[in-house]
Formats: structure tokens, sequence, C-alpha cells
């Protein structure tokens, strides 16, 4: 396509995952969304999500081949501030959800609070809020990451 030619505007973001198990999965998400699926079978479950403008479908992986969950990178979900990145901490060991990385704020690249978590099948998903302007005054010299939760750094962030 050229410039001559622009896409239409979008109305509705539409997002597919194979998964492993579809129950754990559709359980997560429905927790990670905030929404109950609209659909469920026995091959997939399907998620409208207004707030997000998102179609999103679990599809269970039934042609046995092994899930590629390096392609995708990750998903992420932006939330309105700190206080929710350390809530959806805490929603994640409700639920025993693999927590990849501890609820922080980080300073390189974009700065953003975050929480990365692993869902059923193994798929990445960051969950993150934007720092705002007095946030951004808070900025450690040495910019390494500060964790949100006392007791939740890493070994070797000690």
């Amino acid at each position: 396509m050229n410039e001559s030619t622009p896409f239409p505007h979008a109305q509705e973001f539409h997002l597919s995952l194979r998964v492993a198990d579809l129950a754990k999965s559709t359980a997560f998400y429905a927790a990670i969304l905030g929404v109950g699926p609209k659909d469920t079978t026995a091959r997939y479950s399907t998620f409208i999500v207004p707030h997000l403008n998102l179609n999103f479908v679990l599809l269970v992986n039934d042609r046995g081949e092994p899930l590629d969950t390096y392609s995708l990178y990750h998903l992420g979900l932006g939330v309105a501030g700190k206080a929710q990145v350390i809530a959806a901490y805490h929603a994640a060991l409700a639920q025993s959800a693999e927590i990849v990385k501890p609820s922080r704020t980080t300073w390189r690249g974009t700065p953003l609070h975050e929480l990365w978590l692993r869902d059923p099948s193994g798929y990445l998903i960051e969950i993150y809020a934007r720092l705002t302007s007095e946030e951004l005054l808070e900025m450690p010299e040495g910019q390494e990451p500060t964790f949100l939760i006392a007791g939740t750094e890493p070994a070797s962030a000690t």
C-alpha cells in the first residue's frame, strides 16, 4: 500500500491465540481482561472487551504441535497507574499465575511500572502503567529498577 491508499480506521482489534489448556487459559484471561467469555465451546472461548475495542479468541491447540510462545514476544495490558500494577501482582498471586518479573518501576527506555506474567500456555504478559510527570522526577541516578513490593526483589537485585 502507498500513502494514497490508506487503511480504513479500525473499529476493533482482533487477536487469536492457540492455547494448551482452554479452561485454564479462559479463567486466566477472564481475570486479566475483567470480563468473562462471550462464547465458550469445547474448541474456543471468545472475549469481547468493549473498553479495549478487543475481540480476543482462545483456540484449543488441537493439532498437537508444540505452541511457539517465542515468536509472539508478549501481550501487553496498560493500566491506569502504579496502584493497578501492584493490584495485578496480588491478583496474579491469588490465581497462582507464574510471575516472571515482580512489580517494579523501570527507568531505561520507556519508564514504566510493570509486572511480567506467563499465561497457562507460556505466553508472556506485561501489565504496565506509564509514569506520571511527578514519578519521572524520582528516577534514581543509576536508573536501576525499583521494586514496588518489599521482598520481591530477586537475590541479584538486593
